[in-house]
């Protein structure tokens, strides 16, 4: 396993479990102590984790934003259920939005085979993603570039977006509670989220299981604004009454081989 890899797989453990010890990294790695502690330091110079003695734990300040190729190979397999539950609201001939999230790229990833499709996004990963379907037409915003994320934003951005009219916006977060609604960790990505809400007939809140009952930086939206919520699992009877109780259809898949959902 190349370093690179080795550190991937050490945020994700991290995403999971909020923290890590040196010992039991070095041992489910086979590797050294001593390589561990590199790669935490090297890790935590990114902003990505706190070191403490003998190991670390996630840096969960609000405004963190981890760059996109760490958050790209984190979290796969839900990510993955998520797209293939996605793509299965997704119709030949809809114009639909897809936002700037690594979960977007997944959804990108399902719908290859869709046909007379238009997608506007301001992520250049998702529209790599989708340059390899034949009948799809990718709309890309302009705007001014955010190189760890590798979007778009602004008012050009936001401006972009609101010459279009679609049929679904696909819409991920940072973090979603039941007091404080849906949030995003950076203010100008919200904007462009919140315009793609308003140009949409239906408004879709993707949201993998780490995200729930979390607060991140800025206030998006409220539960109301959407029409469904798509995760990778079962949803807490807590969190299916807080659906019901703000008209939100809840769909799920239990390892990518169905989906199940609750309204």
């Amino acid at each position: 396993m190349l370093a690179v890899e080795r550190r991937q797989a050490i945020f994700e453990i991290l995403e999971e479990n909020g923290s890590v010890t040196v010992v039991e990294l070095s041992k489910r790695f086979e590797v050294s102590e001593e390589t561990i502690r590199r790669d935490l330091t090297k890790m935590e110079s990114g902003g990505l984790l706190q070191k403490t003695y003998g190991g670390a734990f996630l840096n969960s300040g609000m405004h963190l934003e981890v760059p996109v190729d760490m958050r790209v190979n984190t979290y796969v397999e839900g990510k993955n259920v998520i797209g293939a539950v996605c793509a299965q609201l997704i119709h030949n001939g809809d114009t639909i939005f897809l936002d700037a999230s690594t979960t977007a790229v997944h959804i990108a990833e399902n719908i290859l085979d869709k046909k007379n499709l238009i997608v506007i996004t301001n992520a250049l990963k998702v529209a790599e993603a989708l340059a390899r379907g034949p009948g799809i037409k990718v709309i890309c915003t302009g705007g001014t570039l955010r190189p760890t994320s590798l979007t778009t934003v602004g008012k050009a951005a936001e401006t972009a977006v609101s010459n279009y009219f679609a049929d679904k916006a696909f819409i991920c977060c940072d973090g979603v509670h039941r007091v404080h609604g849906v949030t995003d960790a950076n203010e100008k990505e919200a904007e462009v989220r919140k315009e793609m809400i308003r140009q949409a007939e239906s408004s879709i809140l993707v949201v993998d299981a780490t995200k729930f009952d979390k607060t991140s930086f800025v206030h998006m939206a409220d539960f109301g604004a959407f029409d469904v919520l798509v995760t990778d699992k079962r949803l807490s009877p807590e969190w299916q009454a807080t659906m019901r109780e703000a008209d939100v259809e809840c769909r799920w898949g239990d390892g990518g081989d169905h989906m199940e959902e609750t309204s």
